[in-house]
């Protein structure tokens, strides 16, 4: 996985990703007419059909995590965020990617991936929404097919040769810009400043989308404060990703700037789900469901960390463990304090379908269907029971 992905992240503006070599042009803050130019380089229905590709090629490796929750939290967040664009795209697909580090990236078509790296990582629920609104805005502004028509000469088969090769890394970042670059007569120096333009876009328009949702504007620059600071710490053993995405003073001091111009905005306090989905990520991409319940047990029993959303992960990592009881102790405070919340009912039916209490699991679901009738993901785990049953 990390193999894989390293070339994509590496190379990660040419699908929009978060944090390229960022050099500012304050003034280069165009927004594209509809019926551009653009279009003809890349319909939006070649940008659907390479999405999807690139999309089925990862869930086809094993790369996604497919969860329901998760996935229904990120889209829940995702669309929220749509809603207050300034352009609302047509579709949009979140999904969830199998990585450790942090990254999140924007394909052709709107398709939206977010490494659970990212989520765990993330210490407020705006920062993640900072950076699914910046990628929003890749989308929006069709940053994919604005990069085909800024560079004459390329023509799509190369492009989707390219996103092809970054996703099997099956060549190194410098073979990739060699390709794009050679018999072309386009300059690598051309795209950088092609695509540090679209990053001001992104960063400018996805800060208002931000605001305008009701999250701390503050979000996009603290996250970008964080990742600054860390790669000062690590010195000669920086992370890959931090090698990759340099975060410099001027991006953050930009995103600062932008963020006071919404001082009005009194943004909603981070929600429980922000804290179980993050637990929820740590346990399921955990080398062993083991590894996690210790982080889980050390911040509760040593560090006096009791929160919510400590003790879900210790549920939910006993669960996958198959310490059915111990998982009841710890989710069942749970339902006593928060009888209603659609993650707190779906762990203990899930706790319940574990101990292969079917019948008690589907009871639970059905209250939180009652309460959250279109949760995908009680449906789902209904209809599993009921098949366990027969």
């Amino acid at each position: 996985m990390m193999r894989l992905l390293r070339p994509f992240i590496t190379v990660a503006a040419l699908a929009g990703g978060i944090g390229l070599a960022y050099a500012a042009n304050p003034l280069d803050l165009s927004i594209p007419q509809i019926g551009e130019p653009a279009d003809l380089s890349l319909s939006p229905r070649q940008e659907v059909e390479i999405g999807k590709n690139i999309v089925g090629q990862l869930y086809g490796a094993g790369f996604i995590l497919e969860d329901p929750q998760l996935t229904e939290y990120m889209t829940s967040m995702g669309w929220r965020l749509a809603e207050h664009s300034p352009e609302r795209p047509a579709q949009l697909q979140f999904f969830l990617v199998r990585d450790g580090r942090i990254n999140a990236f924007a394909l052709p078509g709107g398709f939206i991936g977010l490494n659970t790296g990212l989520l765990i990582a993330a210490q407020s629920e705006s920062e993640v929404a900072g950076v699914l609104s910046h990628e929003l805005a890749h989308v929006t502004q069709r940053h994919i097919a604005r990069t085909i028509e800024g560079t004459k000469g390329t023509n799509l088969a190369t492009w989707a040769t390219v996103l092809g090769a970054i996703l099997l890394g099956s060549a190194s970042p410098d073979l990739i810009i060699a390709a794009l670059s050679l018999g072309q007569g386009i300059s690598y120096q051309n795209q950088v400043n092609y695509t540090r333009g679209h990053e001001l876009e992104a960063d400018r328009l996805g800060i208002r989308t931000l605001a305008s949702a009701n999250f701390n504007p503050e979000g996009m620059a603290a996250f970008f404060q964080r990742l600054e600071q860390q790669s000062r710490l690590y010195g000669e053993g920086l992370p890959e990703i931090l090698r990759t995405h340099p975060v410099n003073t001027t991006r953050i001091a930009e995103a600062r700037t932008r963020a006071r111009e919404y001082q009005d905005v009194k943004p909603q306090e981070d929600t429980l789900e922000f804290g179980f989905m993050r637990s929820r990520a740590a346990v399921l991409t955990a080398s062993r469901p083991s590894d996690a319940l210790a982080q889980f047990l050390r911040a509760i029993d040593k560090g006096g960390d009791n929160s919510p959303a400590n003790r879900y992960g210790a549920a939910l990592a006993n669960m996958q463990l198959g310490q059915i009881q111990k998982a009841r102790e710890f989710a069942t405070p749970l339902i006593e304090e928060f009888p209603r919340n659609p993650t707190v009912g779906l762990l203990a039916a899930d706790i319940e379908s574990g101990g292969r209490q079917y019948e008690t699991s589907n009871e639970m679901l059905k209250t939180v269907l009652e309460y959250h009738p279109r949760s995908i993901a009680a449906q789902l785990n209904y209809a599993i029971n009921l098949v366990n049953l027969d």
